[in-house]
């Protein structure tokens, strides 16, 4: 038996409310006015979709740091960082997966997640072990525009194996068809939309219909015994109106997280699915469909083995985190779409050593420090000589990874003197249990929500940014460690 053996998901904290965007643009567009409910996740200045992917991981596989059960990574997007770099490598190295492990990017299409999946289930069926699925999108939009509105970012994760199946994989299929809804050249950043109305009638409504029809029969299941339909769109209703073309009954409609979320591309019926999975009982039918040049569906079966599984913190936990944003600028500025004065602190030149980088690659992307095998002392950055005062030691320290471990505040410091694209610039000294002391930046956090003891949870995030060369730098950042999450200690 193959399937689901674990599931994530990840929405940032900061939800921007879309009554202010709907009132900053309506002196533009002023028919936007029936949009103004809810929120929509908004990505920290420090996330993009490798982060996201990073994140909704952890949720997945939880803080053990056993995973070499894991033999096959495959992460999809359609705002993948770099064209040219394996993005799925550098989410290897943070999560410390094993480097015999084949790693792919998938992107393409709104749909990339599930052809992500598909992949993943052929390679446990042929190779054995297990495959973590991951996908996150981090969408630019035009301002003052429907998408702006609708879109969310966030992040999704599954493993797929077949040890301890929560939910038993019964069939699928696809549907390729080169149906131009939406696109994006290379090179540029925002998406070229057709009309609404040709997308609805003559796209949706009848390819998708086609891929569940086709997956339900490959899996045998008549379609009114389907417990769960996902369907993540932005068209009102529409996945009801696909529910009762395929057969399906309307109460087996599931969500859309449009007034939490948003509709986060490609890794959004995959957030669904996760959050479906928090609540699913034994022998549940569970149908998921997503359109995207054509349309793929899957029909999984809910096994007696789900009530042994919890994520880390669960799409719901990620939900009830969230903060509304209210600022539009600042989601502006986020996205790098609108540029604020830096002044001269700000024009400092952040490109990064790359032999440094790649020598150094197990602490920086990792976030491994090195324990002494003599003293039990914890040091980071790791190095060859482990000092205690009279007795130093060479040679003596054994990786010690501290990103899955608590951390509390020492001393920390919030100012306006350093450039922050985010002010003020939060950091201070991080003590983890067990040992180890890091000068870390903070994120995601509120004025009043840190001071000396607070605890702390690290988060793989983006460093610097550097513009004139067109590279991230990633490292490990600490937040305030809030309810449902869970870390190791000593």
């Amino acid at each position: 038996m193959i399937g689901i053996t674990g599931y994530g998901g990840y929405a940032p904290r900061l939800r921007l409310s879309r009554k202010a965007v709907v009132e900053a643009n309506a002196w533009f567009a002023p028919q936007f006015a029936g949009k103004a409910k809810g929120g929509r996740a908004m990505a920290n200045w420090d996330e993009d979709s490798i982060t996201m992917a990073v994140a909704a991981a952890r949720d997945c596989l939880g803080t053990g740091e056993d995973r070499s059960h894991v033999k096959a990574l495959y992460l999809a997007s359609s705002t993948l960082p770099f064209a040219e770099r394996l993005n799925a490598g550098v989410i290897r190295e943070a999560l410390r997966l094993a480097r015999s492990i084949d790693a792919v990017d998938v992107t393409g299409s709104q749909r990339a997640a599930l052809s992500a999946l598909s992949e993943a289930i052929a390679k446990v069926q042929s190779s054995g072990g297990s495959a973590l699925v991951l996908a996150a999108d981090n969408r630019k939009t035009r301002a003052a525009s429907a998408a702006e509105l609708d879109y969310g970012d966030a992040g999704a994760a599954l493993l797929i194996g077949s040890d301890k199946v929560l939910a038993k994989y019964l069939g699928s299929s696809s549907v390729t068809v080169d149906f131009v809804d939406h696109y994006r050249l290379a090179g540029e950043d925002i998406d070229y939309v057709w009309e609404e109305r040709w997308i609805r009638d003559e796209g949706i409504a009848k390819l998708v219909p086609e891929a569940i029809a086709a997956a339900l029969k490959q899996s045998g299941l008549a379609a009114d015994k389907v417990d769960h339909f996902i369907f993540p769109t932005t068209f009102q209703k529409l996945e009801i109106q696909l529910a009762k073309t395929c057969g399906i009954r309307p109460e087996a409609v599931v969500d859309n997280l449009s007034l939490q979320i948003g509709d986060s591309g490609v890794p959004h019926a995959m957030l669904m699915l996760a959050q479906v999975l928090e609540t699913a009982q034994p022998g549940q039918n569970i149908v998921l469909a997503q359109f995207g040049s054509g349309a793929q569906a899957f029909v999984f079966r809910v096994t007696d083995t789900i009530k042994s599984f919890r994520p880390k913190t669960g799409v719901t936990g990620w939900l009830a985190r969230g903060v509304e944003e209210t600022s539009y600028t600042k989601f502006l500025s986020f996205k790098g779409q609108l540029r604020l004065e830096r002044g001269m602190r700000g024009e400092q030149d952040k490109k990064t050593a790359l032999t440094t980088l790649y020598r150094h690659r197990e602490a920086i992307l990792g976030l491994v420090g090195g324990r002494c095998t003599k003293t039990g002392k914890i040091h980071f950055p790791p190095s060859r000589l482990s000092y205690t005062q009279g007795a130093p030691q060479l040679d003596t320290q054994e990786p010690y990874c501290l990103a899955e471990r608590k951390g509390a505040v020492l001393s920390w410091s919030a100012e306006y003197l350093s450039f922050n694209m985010s002010p003020p610039h939060y950091y201070g000294q991080i003590d983890f249990e067990g040992g180890g002391r890091i000068l870390m930046e903070f994120t995601d956090l509120s004025r009043g929500d840190v001071d000396s003891g607070t605890p702390m949870e690290m988060v793989f995030r983006i460093k610097d940014i550097d513009e004139v060369r067109g590279f991230n730098r990633y490292f490990w950042k600490a937040t305030p460690l809030r309810a449902s999450s869970t870390t190791v200690s000593e």
